[in-house]
């Protein structure tokens, strides 16, 4: 071996040294640890400092030494099981607790008089339950973190009543609302206003029919009379754009010539408000609960939480026995690591959707400019980004936490504001998301990169830890991605929402990064299979039995065994749109990307095996099976063409298709494609471009140079953007194929 082979062995094995050492210290803010060993971990802890005993609930009677007064069953120092606490200013909560949290069935009652009865979740009104105002309003319904959310029927201390759908503590969706003068309305609401199509009935027997824009008709609609006769056109406020004609009734002449399409807007609609109803003074997740810290003893002072669990105004919280961050220096370096300790077991329950929960409500929510889709070159500059301070205590702007001060940054916060409204979502619905309950799960454990990915209970997000190098990465090539997506509606590439950091303020700031993206297989179809692939052979294997297959399995390059065959007008498409995407990526210098491909397939047998389409087909040219019709390939064309069905296809998503099994010949150990088989498969398929943060650094060169002495470089997957490139569009323009 040359002398330049061995050096460039020897600086590859201290970059994975390097790079295994980093996996190792790689802590995550978002909870490494179970529920459940937490719960292990605090017992032993309580067992040592109670002399070996271990704790267990009782009935306690308790008065604070702020004069809370709690009675109820008690655990360690938390109220948990059923219980009664009493405030000084007068509010109750009675029901279900939870390690010092209202979890469960509960009443809440304020000095005012006002009442929920219902479901609570972490301190929150959520799930099902009745609100009853001073005034004697009501609320029966769905909840979501104090908002009203799903459907409900409201009672206004007026008389009016309103059933239906709501979203954010507004009337959205289909819902009837009832005037106590005896008009009603049936049909579509949006933030709390009569908007989209609906009919609106007065109680003389005159009914409108039609359209709507913030609550007066807008656009086409028909205004009838109880004798039959009507009016139909367009309709506007602005008596301009008015125009319409009037119809008599029968066979009658006559016309109506008193009547004028303005008095609609002027007398009819007047006497008949949306009313607004009323505001929570205070609500239940702001409360504070007197506890005390620890069950030692001793005469330590009593903290005050909230029952969503965030900790007051001056309660000291040990550094060293969180393990909410990564270990970080205050450079943002990697050296002389701290691991965390155990987390204790309330902020383990739900650590990240604790924080994301009080932080996006503040950074995402706050008003902002409606901010137009060309962005100055200022938006995109790396300085641009935006600290908020976050002490325990709370400030004038940020809300109280249990957490040491800490300190949030938004990256280009223009930049992801903007690319938010340019992929359609809106801002509330995108916190409700991400800021729910028990919002957040772990979706897998730390794979190659040392990543942690969390998936919210919707399924349409995905929280992936970063690397600062990744993030310079981002923030480098933020332009050219912002103007990619400007250009190309129907990219590839992976949709970004937020780019962000958390840093401790403490001594030695740790710091974690994460970027909020989409998820691809957001869906109501189930993922039969899952392929990731790279178009490289080295190490692209899983190696996994047919049998052994299950539905969460990535399977790669050399376990593809399909030909993907697409509609002719959507294979042009797919092949224009990945060219354009892999240019991108290229001209950026990235590599290393996959295309992640997820299929659904539309005959799956009660075991799970795949049946084959040509299995089904009759001589008529219909599908059948034991479940009953299926759709013919006709059938499908047809459903193709049908306008109701395309609004829900876009490319990469819910894409009828066809696969084609294949098969590769034993005596050749890298053939990347197999040969078809003949047997065909209806599927729904979703593809999309991901892993596009790897730059073609030192790192990924000396890996080059490493690996190409030992195999055929055409195989492995690190090489430079360019080769990448070509090969990876070589590879992907073999697996897809147009349906004949």
């Amino acid at each position: 071996m040359s002398k330049e082979q061995s050096g460039v062995i020897k600086a590859w094995e201290a970059t994975l040294r390097k790079t295994q050492a980093a996996k190792k210290r790689a802590n995550s803010i978002f909870g490494t640890v179970s529920v459940a060993h937490a719960d292990d971990e605090n017992e032993e802890d309580h067992d040592h400092n109670n002399g070996g005993v271990a704790l267990e609930s009782y009935q306690a009677e308790k008065v604070l030494p702020n004069g809370d007064y709690y009675t109820g069953q008690w655990y360690d120092n938390f109220p948990c099981g059923q219980g009664r606490y009493l405030w000084t200013d007068g509010c109750t909560y009675v029901g279900e607790w939870n390690k010092g949290k209202t979890m469960g069935r509960g009443k809440f009652s304020w000095p005012s008089g006002a009442t929920y009865e219902g479901e609570f979740k972490s301190g929150y009104m959520d799930g099902n339950g009745i609100y009853t105002g001073p005034s004697c309003d009501t609320y029966k319904g769905q909840w979501i973190m104090n908002l009203k959310h799903g459907h409900g029927v409201k009672s206004f201390a007026n008389g009016d009543l309103y059933d239906g759908e709501w979203r954010r503590g507004l009337q959205e969706g289909h819902g009837k609302y009832q005037w106590t003068n005896g008009n009603h309305y049936i049909g579509d609401w949006k933030n709390g206003k009569i908007c989209g199509k609906g009919t609106f009935v007065w109680s003389n027997g005159n009914r409108y029919d039609g359209n709507w824009e913030d609550g007066v008709p807008k656009g086409n609609g028909t205004f009838k009379w109880p004798d039959g006769s009507f009016y139909v056109g367009n309709w506007s406020k602005d008596p301009e754009e008015q125009n319409g004609t009037y119809y008599p009734s029968g066979s009658s002449t006559e016309q109506n010539l008193e009547w004028n399409p303005e008095d609609v807007y002027k007398i009819h609609l007047s006497e008949s408000q949306i009313c607004p109803g009323e505001k929570v003074s205070i609500l239940p997740s702001q409360k504070r609960l007197a506890v005390w810290n620890s069950s030692k003893g001793g005469g330590e002072k009593p903290r005050r939480m909230s029952v969503d669990g965030r900790v007051s105004v001056g309660v000291e919280r040990p550094f060293d026995r969180m393990n909410l961050w990564e270990a970080e220096d205050v450079d943002g370096s990697d050296k002389n690591p701290m691991v965390g300790k155990p987390l204790e077991a309330d902020l383990l329950e739900k650590p990240l959707a604790t924080i994301l929960r009080e932080i996006l409500w503040h950074s995402v929510g706050r008003p902002a400019p409606v901010a137009s889709l060309d962005l100055k070159a200022s938006a995109f500059d790396p300085k641009e980004k935006v600290w908020t301070r976050f002490p325990p205590e709370g400030t004038k702007h940020t809300p109280p936490h249990q957490s040491s001060e800490f300190k949030w940054k938004d990256y280009c916060p223009l930049v992801f504001r903007t690319l938010r409204k340019l992929f359609k979502v809106d801002p509330a619905d995108y916190m409700l998301s991400i800021c729910g309950n028990d919002a957040l799960r772990e979706l897998s454990s730390p794979g190659k990169s040392g990543s942690f990915f969390y998936l919210t209970n919707d399924d349409r997000y995905m929280i992936k830890t970063m690397k600062k190098a990744e993030v310079k990465v981002l923030i480098r090539m933020l332009a050219a991605y912002y103007n990619h997506f400007r250009a190309f509606e129907n990219t590839l590439v992976t949709k970004f929402f937020g780019l962000h950091c958390v840093k401790l303020t403490g001594p030695t700031q740790k710091k974690v990064r994460f970027i909020i993206m989409g998820n691809l297989f957001c869906s109501e179809y189930t993922i039969h299979r899952r392929f990731d692939l790279k178009g490289s052979s080295l190490g692209r294997i899983t190696d996994k039995p047919e049998s052994e297959i299950e539905s969460t399995t990535i399977l790669k390059d050399l376990d593809l065994n399909f030909i993907f065959r697409l509609q002719k007008s959507w294979f042009q498409e797919f092949c224009r749109q990945v060219d354009r995407d892999c240019e991108f990526l290229e001209q950026e210098r990235i590599m290393d990307y996959s295309l992640l491909v997820g299929l659904h397939f539309r005959e799956v047998s009660h075991s799970g095996d795949l049946i084959p389409s040509a299995s089904r087909i009759n001589s008529g040219g219909e599908t059948e099976s034991d479940g009953g019709p299926r759709l013919s390939r006709a059938d499908m064309d047809h459903l193709l063409l049908d306008p109701a069905r395309w609004a829900r296809i876009r490319l990469g998503v819910n894409m009828p298709a066809r696969v084609q099994r294949t098969m590769r010949r034993n005596d050749c150990e890298i053939q990347l494609v197999g040969e078809p088989t003949g047997e065909y498969y209806d599927v729904i398929m979703f593809f999309g471009i991901i892993d596009i943060l790897q730059d073609y650094d030192i790192s990924k060169k000396l890996e080059h140079a490493y690996k190409s002495i030992q195999y055929d470089p055409s195989s492995i997957s690190a090489v430079d953007p360019k080769q990448y490139s070509r090969r990876f569009r070589d590879f992907v323009f073999k697996i897809f194929t147009e349906e004949t």
